[in-house]
């Protein structure tokens, strides 16, 4: 029996999703087409229906797309794995919904006696308030991976740091995606570059290490306790057990060898220049 084949916009209304997911999709390698026409054309058949509806039912849970990749390519074990994590993260989300309704109830109360409810309604944004703030992260650490990284931070900055970093503002979940996607990045570049045996004084690795000088620059901004802080941070998290890391670094064994001497070499030559 000959398989059927969908064209994107045809296989698009077909799942209910659109032409430009589909394209993306295909761009950061979660679903490519079964296929391409003589001229280009994506083509689509019914297995690929299968693994988007994976993909879509991953994301209703609150996977990101990374999250997601990791699943697919795991498989089953790994599946079961990251159900576990987004159940727990899934009991601390209804954990801070139960704090907002305690605290609306407890307005209700003070309403129904008839009594002053100002200070009561204040306090119920800053409950909402404080559960928005932090609910972003959720999408990315598990409580216990969120308690570990406390401890980490406690460990590794002074009170003055801690106080620099504070004085900052919210560190927002757009922040997060863009240091996540430029790190990614990184480990992927190394990754390629060491397997192709690439001379780490080479134009590509020097470019690799200045990516991350300049974020490690920009986390710190001239900072000298927030850059010692954040040496301390990765030594404390290196030191931890594989199974205590509250994540997976970008990068490690040889890549991060090979950054190493790419970083030296940068660094150098920054010296050299008079920090050009």
């Amino acid at each position: 029996m000959s398989r059927r084949f969908y064209r994107s916009g045809e296989f698009a209304e077909k799942v209910s999703v659109s032409v430009r997911t589909l394209r993306y999709y295909d761009k950061v390698g979660l679903l490519s087409p079964t296929q391409h026409t003589e001229s280009g054309y994506r083509l689509y058949t019914e297995q690929d229906v299968l693994r988007l509806q994976q993909i879509l039912a991953l994301k209703f849970l609150g996977f990101s797309l990374e999250e997601v990749e990791a699943c697919l390519r795991a498989g089953p074990r790994g599946l079961q794995d990251v159900l576990a994590m987004q159940k727990a993260m899934m009991r601390e989300k209804r954990s801070q919904i139960d704090k907002v309704i305690e605290a609306i109830e407890k307005t209700e109360g003070v309403v129904q006696a008839g009594c002053d409810t100002w200070e009561s309604v204040v306090h119920v944004m800053e409950v909402m308030q404080m559960q928005q703030k932090d609910a972003w992260q959720n999408k990315y650490f598990t409580p216990e991976q969120r308690e570990k990284l406390e401890e980490l931070r406690k460990a590794s900055f002074s009170d003055e740091a801690n106080q620099a970093l504070a004085s900052r503002g919210e560190w927002t979940e757009a922040d997060q995606q863009r240091v996540d996607e430029q790190y990614a990045w990184i480990g992927a570049e190394l990754k390629r570059l060491v397997a192709a045996g690439a001379d780490p004084a080479s134009p590509e690795a020097q470019a690799v290490a200045q990516l991350q000088s300049e974020l490690l620059a920009q986390f710190a901004q001239g900072d000298s306790g927030i850059e010692s802080g954040l040496r301390k941070w990765w030594q404390n998290f290196e030191s931890l057990p594989q199974e205590q890391r509250p994540f997976e670094p970008p990068y490690g064994g040889t890549e991060a060898e090979f950054m190493g001497e790419a970083s030296k070499i940068y660094n150098q030559r920054r010296q050299d220049g008079g920090g050009a």
